[in-house]
């Protein structure tokens, strides 16, 4: 499964006074889209921090091509692009409900061994889970 979508409404607090979504926001719904992707191949977020490993952001890239705005339905595309032995990237697409593309993103995490704060290989049960895909 290398692509995971998924549909949210754009609440009110989510928008700036010109009455489109606040652009700091976007990175919310893209982190929604892949801990989503990654629990629906079987890893949780929760699961690699109870066992010492944290996934951070280390890049993160958006384009704005139209505004999304107050109740908007809006459906969330997360890509699995690519992983190396410590990264992984996901790429990201929003469109609204007339399926116009909205903005487009890109986001690099980096396994973290939560004890040194150090890089580190993805553990074998991720890997194997990215494997198939």
């Amino acid at each position: 499964m290398k692509i995971y979508e998924f549909k949210v409404r754009v609440r009110y607090s989510e928008t700036d006074q010109m009455g489109v979504v606040y652009h700091g926001n976007y990175a919310q719904y893209f982190e929604m889209g892949r801990v989503e992707w990654l629990r629906n191949i079987g890893v949780s977020y929760k699961s690699m921090e109870d066992n010492g490993v944290m996934l951070p952001v280390v890049s993160l890239s958006m384009n704005y091509k139209k505004p999304a705005r107050y109740d908007d339905l809006l459906r969330v595309k997360t890509i699995f692009k690519s992983q190396t032995s410590v990264k992984i990237e996901f790429d990201y697409e929003i469109y609204n409900e007339q399926d116009e593309l909205l903005t487009i993103g890109n986001s690099v995490l980096v396994f973290v061994n939560m004890k040194t704060g150090r890089p580190m290989a993805a553990p074998e049960y991720i890997k194997d889970k990215l494997l198939g895909i």
